[in-house]
């Protein structure tokens, strides 16, 4: 019989670029208030990714707004130069894209210079093995189930034997790495992901334009894992 143990541990993140900019303020407190473990914070660059999204200012103002962690999930050319800023702007998680690093090991290093937990993130196109040289140093992993720079779009069903592959490494490694994934994330592709070895679910229209308001939201795709 399938333990639940990992179902029960698996973390929410909800990713803000999905959230209604005009009621913000009452959409983090609504994420606050919920069962979500953190809050999914999309800083695109316009270069790395066609299009361009939220920066400094905003995280500054949400972050009084929530107590939970934020993970800023970097798709931006060169990382490195926004690490010092979004930690002092109170980000927990630095996420950065191996594609768009000159020299990932660094980049972590520079990261963990920080009070920031280290991760770093994979397109769908790129193999897991780009990665494998990192598992002694990162924090989380974060494979893309899309392509980044856009949200609302469909899960990318392929991604699942990266994401069991990366769960394999991880695993033979004893380390205790969190495993995420992000795009296309909500209550009918929850499960399947999990099954494979997440450890952290990133959803944004899932639970931000959830018919059951956002609370409901989150609570609904807690659900569909059981």
């Amino acid at each position: 019989m399938e333990s639940n143990k990992k179902f029960k541990s698996c973390k929410i993140s909800a990713s803000l670029l999905a959230a209604d900019f005009s009621n913000l303020h009452k959409e983090i407190i609504e994420i606050e208030i919920s069962k979500a473990n953190e809050l999914h914070f999309d800083v695109m660059d316009g270069h790395f990714v066609p299009n361009i999204s939220m920066g400094l200012p905003i995280l500054e103002s949400v972050r009084p707004l929530i107590n939970k962690p934020i993970d800023i999930h970097m798709m931006v050319s060169n990382p490195d130069n926004h690490i010092k800023v979004f930690n002092e702007a109170g980000g927990d998680i630095f996420t950065f894209h191996i594609e768009a690093s000159k020299d990932p090991i660094k980049t972590i290093e520079r990261i963990k210079e920080t009070k920031m937990l280290a991760g770093v993130s994979i397109k769908p196109d790129t193999s897991y093995k780009e990665i494998s040289g990192l598992i002694n140093i990162v924090d989380r992993i974060l494979v893309m189930t899309v392509e980044p720079g856009l949200g609302g779009q469909k899960f990318i069903p392929e991604m699942l034997g990266k994401i069991k592959k990366i769960s394999e490494m991880i695993n033979s490694n004893g380390k205790s790495i969190d495993l995420a994934v992000d795009g296309g994330i909500k209550s009918d592709t929850a499960k399947s992901v999990v099954k494979y070895g997440v450890s952290t679910l990133i959803a944004g229209t899932g639970i931000f334009q959830n018919k059951k308001g956002i609370v409901g939201g989150v609570e609904e795709l807690i659900s569909s894992l059981y």
